[in-house]
């Protein structure tokens, strides 16, 4: 398959940890006046003038984009949400992330029913970046800051440049009704493309619970089978395969892999999901033939796989429809 399922640990393993870069206040300030300066004179930055497809700049309808600055980077930590203004979604279980699962004979965590708690799954969004401070939907493309290099799953070994990744921030709406902040590498080909899809979602209010970098901790953590990271970049292969998934070249996304496990005969990922794997239960987040994602996606040409035959991968959109 082309997904390996990263969340809170967006992986094959479907672990939670986190990457953490710690990044001085002075070091922050200083990165965020070089932008500054670089944006001013023309380097990577935001710029009103219309440029292709794949160029760095805003969303066209974005009326301010934003951005975390250069010393800005997702916490680690989990801060309780005490609103009452939520939407129905609830705070994520104190457990959510540290019950490690026992590797089964295909090399994934065993498949264990879904927990109560995660059923109907409505979790309150985190905001690890700040979110958009109006409540509309804001967009960046850039090129890559480099702590968000150090934080995500590229080196010199995969198989697209540097050069030809872009780092997104897009505005989504959490299960919690709220608008929130989200961050992608996407390859420089499709990056507009898929602010212009994910615009759409949030015009309409479709709910994403979190959307943040793939660490190389998330690529190797302990499966816990509970994540629902929404992410593109991955470096790694397909699964039991040498090929470079879709990921790996930052032409594909994953949304809301706990709403829309990958299914391959009794293998199911996340492998706490199997309660989504009934596709007729119509709840919030799933990923549905006509659905907002599905016809997003495919109004930029973009396949799905929902549509798989000998498989289901409900979660996985792809510029190539691998």
């Amino acid at each position: 398959m082309q997904t390996a399922v990263v969340n809170r640990g967006k992986s094959v393993r479907l672990g939670s940890n986190r990457g953490v870069l710690a990044i001085g206040p002075l070091v922050g300030l200083l990165a965020t006046l070089v932008v500054s300066l670089l944006a001013g004179c023309g380097g990577p930055g935001t710029s009103t003038a219309p440029t292709p497809a794949g160029t760095v700049a805003p969303h066209p309808t974005s009326p301010a984009p934003i951005s975390p600055s250069a010393g800005t980077q997702p916490s680690a930590t989990r801060t309780p949400d005490t609103r009452s203004d939520t939407n129905g979604a609830t705070p994520a279980p104190a457990w959510l992330g540290t019950r490690v699962l026992p590797i089964g004979p295909d090399g994934y965590g065993v498949v264990t029913a879904t927990p109560p708690e995660l059923r109907n799954r409505r979790i309150i969004s985190e905001d690890l970046l700040p979110p958009p401070p109006d409540g509309r939907f804001r967009s960046r493309i850039t090129a890559v800051p480099a702590e968000v290099v150090r934080r995500s799953s590229w080196s010199a070994a995969c198989p697209v440049a540097l050069r030809d990744l872009r780092y997104v921030t897009v505005s989504f709406l959490g299960f919690d009704g709220r608008a929130h902040t989200g961050e992608l590498l996407l390859n420089r080909t499709v990056a507009n493309d898929v602010v212009t899809v994910f615009h759409k979602l949030f015009t309409v209010g479709w709910p994403i619970e979190e959307m943040r970098i793939t660490s190389p901790a998330d690529l190797s953590a302990a499966p816990t089978g509970d994540g629902n990271d929404t992410s593109a970049f991955a470096c790694r292969p397909v699964r039991g395969a040498t090929s470079w998934s879709q990921h790996a070249y930052g032409l594909a996304i994953d949304v809301n892999p706990f709403d829309n496990p990958y299914v391959a005969g009794r293998t199911v990922l996340p492998e706490l999901a199997a309660f989504y794997t009934d596709r007729h239960r119509g709840l919030a987040g799933m990923n549905t033939p006509g659905s907002p994602p599905v016809a997003a996606f495919r109004s930029i040409g973009w396949g799905w796989g929902g549509d798989y035959t000998s498989k289901k991968d409900w979660m996985h959109f792809s510029s190539t429809g691998k």
